[in-house]
């Protein structure tokens, strides 16, 4: 029994402290104005159906007292006819009546007093639920201001769930950024330092850079002089001394003629024979 009193004082403890946090002051409070506005329709409905009551009463007591002054009218009538039974009986049904309306006489002093107290307690009730709304509001806006208040603190501080979250990778984004930043500053060092080779064959130093630049321009250099002398129709030989290589100096040999037969020679050889 011991234990089963434990679990179930903790069970209440722990709905307790879920239901606390579930709960909303705000909906709590609607929900009380709510029901005393209930409560005050309740009360003028009450209030309302003993002055139906009182009224119904009233209706009863005019009609009785209007048979009651028929009755006394047929009892003169019946005595001045000398007919003194009948104005006996006439006066005996009005007795009776009389004691009705008197009996609702005091039933209508009762409702009217009733109904007097209700409108009383219904005036009163409708004050307090008129100060309770105004009290409702006023503690509505406040709990809505401090929380409020809260959240922004918690979002500056960084303490509140979302913003931690935001934080969080925030800060995680930061330091793979900078590992990032710090692997590629290595690798560039190392490659500078020619600790690591460039596989792609595209990491080279500032000096074999330049160097290449400069035997570049020569190449260009060289081959728009060449197609400049082509198009002067010198010769092949100024590209060879734009480079620095001199060419020796060497006369052109004569031209030799061509061999051309003669009607001579026939003869010559005819002779030689």
């Amino acid at each position: 029994m011991g234990i089963l009193n434990r679990f179930a004082m903790i069970f209440r403890a722990k709905a307790n402290k879920a239901l606390d946090r579930a709960e909303d002051p705000r909906e709590t409070l609607d929900y009380s104005y709510q029901k005393q506005l209930e409560m005050l329709q309740k009360v003028r409905r009450g209030v309302a159906d003993v002055a139906t009551s009182r009224k119904r009463l009233e209706l009863q007591m005019n009609q009785l007292q209007q048979q009651s002054a028929k009755l006394k009218d047929q009892a003169q009538k019946a005595l001045s006819m000398g007919r003194e039974d009948l104005a006996r009986e006439a006066l005996t049904r009005r007795s009776g009546v009389e004691q009705q309306v008197a009996d609702l006489g005091t039933q209508h002093a009762t409702l009217q007093g009733e109904e007097e107290k209700l409108t009383l307690a219904a005036q009163r009730l409708q004050s307090k639920v008129e100060a309770f709304r105004t009290k409702k509001e006023t503690i509505k806006a406040t709990y809505t201001a401090a929380e409020a208040q809260t959240r922004v603190g918690e979002a500056f501080s960084g303490i509140s769930e979302e913003m931690g979250d935001v934080g969080l990778a925030i800060q995680r984004a930061e330091d793979k950024t900078a590992e990032l930043q710090a692997r590629s500053g290595a690798i560039d060092e190392l490659l500078a330092s020619g600790a690591l080779d460039d596989v792609t064959g595209t990491g080279r130093d500032d000096i074999s850079l330049e160097l290449e630049r400069m035997a570049s321009g020569n190449d260009v250099e060289s081959e728009l002089a060449a197609m400049k002398a082509q198009l002067a129709g010198g010769s092949t030989e100024a590209p060879r001394q734009i480079e620095g290589q001199s060419a020796p100096n060497q006369a052109a040999p004569p031209a030799q003629p061509s061999a051309q037969p003669t009607q001579e020679q026939p003869q010559r050889q005819g002779e030689g024979s």
